[in-house]
This record gives C-alpha cells, sequence and structure tokens, in this order.
C-alpha cells in the first residue's frame, strides 16, 4: 500500500511537471505583438509589466517572473527590431537591448525658434508643439536651453524633449550661479542670460567675449544706447543680416539703436564662455568695436578712433 501511494505522488508530481513545461512552452511561444522601439519606464520589473500591460501589451505575471530570470530592462526608448516575436524573444530582447539615443545640438547664439525647427526635422516632430511646451515652461522667453549637445530617448515626445532640456539647463544655470554667487535668483539670471546672448552675438571669439561685456556694460554706465547689431538677430530673425532700413523700421523693444537699456530677455542661446564673460566683463574704458577685414574687432574709447576704424574696414 505505500509502495503503491509513492509510486502515485511520484506520477502524480510527474505529470504535473510535464504539464508545467508544456504549459510554459505553448505560453512562451505565443507570438506578441509590439512596436520595433518601445518605452520601457523607470521602476521595478513589476512596474515595467505593469506600465507594459496598461499600453496594451499581453503581459501577465508570468512575464515578471520571466523576465526577473532575464535580467534587469534599461529604461527609456529601446530598440525591439521586430514588430511579431514570441513572448520568450520579446521578454528577452526587453532585457538585453539598449536604450536608442540622438544627438541634438544647440549652437551658441542660436534662437530656440530655428532650434525647434531644426529638431524637430530630425526627430520627426512638431515645431509648433515644442515652442508652446517651451513657452509654457520656460523661466525665459529665450536662451533657457543651455547650449549644448545633448542624448535624448528616440521616440520622445515634444512635451517630454522640452521637460528634459529645460531641467537639464536649467542644472547648469544652477550649478554656474551657485558656485559664483552663492544662490540662483531667476530675475538677476534672466539679466545676466540677456548680456551673455548679446556677448554671445557680437564676439568673434572667446577671447574677445570679456571685451564685448566690457563695452556692453561701459554703455549702459554711460546711459549710452547700446546701437548693437546683433540684438536685432532675435527669433526669426537670427541670420538675416541687419540693414539700415531694419534699423529703421524695426519698432521693437530689441532694437538698441532705438532704446537705451538691454533687451527685454535674451536674444539666443548662450555658451559657458558668454556666461562667464557677462559676470566678468574686463576692465577697461572702451565704448565701441568694429570688426575688422581679419573678422575680429578693434576696440576703442575714442569715437573718433572708432570712425577710422570704420573706414579702415571698408
Amino acid at each position: 500500500m505505500r509502495v503503491f501511494r509513492k509510486n502515485f505522488i511520484m506520477s502524480l508530481i510527474e505529470n504535473i511537471l510535464i504539464l508545467l513545461v508544456v504549459t510554459f512552452v505553448f505560453y512562451s511561444s505565443q507570438s506578441l505583438s509590439t512596436q520595433k522601439t518601445i518605452y520601457v519606464p523607470q521602476g521595478s520589473i513589476t512596474n515595467i509589466i505593469s506600465q507594459l500591460h496598461k499600453k496594451g501589451y499581453e503581459v501577465s505575471i508570468i512575464d515578471r517572473y520571466i523576465l526577473s530570470f532575464l535580467g534587469q530592462p534599461q529604461s527609456g526608448w529601446v530598440d525591439i527590431g521586430s514588430t511579431r516575436l514570441n513572448r520568450i524573444d520579446f521578454l528577452y530582447k526587453l532585457a538585453t537591448a539598449k536604450a536608442k539615443m540622438e544627438e541634438i545640438t544647440l549652437i551658441p547664439g542660436e534662437t530656440t525658434v530655428l532650434f525647434f525647427e531644426d529638431i524637430a526635422a530630425t526627430l520627426e516632430l512638431n515645431a509648433s508643439k515644442l515652442q508652446q511646451f517651451y513657452n509654457q515652461d520656460a523661466d525665459y522667453p529665450e536662451a533657457g536651453i543651455y547650449a549644448d549637445t545633448y542624448y535624448v530617448p528616440f521616440g520622445i515626445n515634444e512635451e517630454q524633449l522640452v521637460t528634459f532640456l529645460l531641467k537639464e539647463s536649467t542644472k547648469q544655470f544652477q550649478k554656474i550661479s551657485h558656485k559664483i554667487y552663492g544662490t540662483y535668483d531667476k530675475k538677476q539670471w534672466l539679466r545676466l542670460l540677456t548680456v551673455a546672448s548679446i556677448i554671445q552675438k557680437e564676439a568673434a571669439n572667446v577671447e574677445e567675449m570679456p571685451l564685448v561685456s566690457s563695452v556692453i556694460y561701459n554703455r549702459l554706465k554711460k546711459g549710452m544706447p547700446l546701437q548693437m547689431d546683433g540684438t536685432l538677430n532675435y527669433g526669426k530673425y537670427s541670420h538675416i543680416k541687419v540693414t539700415p532700413d531694419r534699423i529703421r523700421n524695426d519698432k521693437s523693444r530689441f532694437n538698441t539703436y532705438k532704446y537705451k537699456g538691454l533687451p527685454p530677455s535674451p536674444i539666443g542661446a548662450v555658451s559657458f564662455d558668454a556666461i562667464i564673460a557677462a559676470i566678468k566683463p574686463a576692465q577697461t574704458d572702451y565704448l565701441y568695436f568694429m570688426k575688422n577685414k581679419q573678422g575680429t574687432h578693434d576696440f576703442t574709447k575714442s569715437y573718433q578712433t572708432h570712425r577710422r576704424n570704420i573706414l579702415k574696414a571698408r
């Protein structure tokens, strides 16, 4: 009787194991629809499976255990490579695929409107939506995104991209400000970014930036209008040559030929060098500068010398 019971139990266990194996093989061989690139949320494997299920993927608690065995997926947009896989292949791809990244660069001096047009074409996004989310969330009308190279997940949408760029830029601004001032004040930083953006547009190179900065502050101190072409290269006019006609007809506060003081806000993205130049201008008495035939600028405190420099350049 004991032998019979033992054999029965062994046979039952064996049949259960066979049934489990057959069930697992059948379950894991089922095909699963997916996109070639999918977004893997941050968090535990339980959270990942839950979020995928909410997005319409046919995954279950069993997949959580299988995925736990295969490894922790990398968060972000990952390249699965196919739209139809069996369950095991899908979970293996999920566990081993690397995040697909795109490189985007904001050139110092560029305006957001042209930057968004460029990256919209590259990342297949909507430039108007990018600008809309920027206007909604940015601390500054312009220059809220630090001029730098960024690596962003493939498939990121407009809101996610702008949020990421603004977050990373604010970190940079806060880091610089805290190091120099010990605090980060948005009102103070707006003025600083405005000066830095003019320096960025006007200076021929990094070495000239503190000199251009000194001219800006010297003219402001004396109550002189800045009279700088770069301030008219705002928004969609970023790369438009400033002509006498434009100077006469532009009625905006960015026209520093018509209005004294700084423009109401920055005119483009700024680099670290331009920010430092705005914070630490060279100690000079320069009031004028003129581009020479070498492509750099001649600086002077004398209007008569400045006029000679103009004639020499012509």
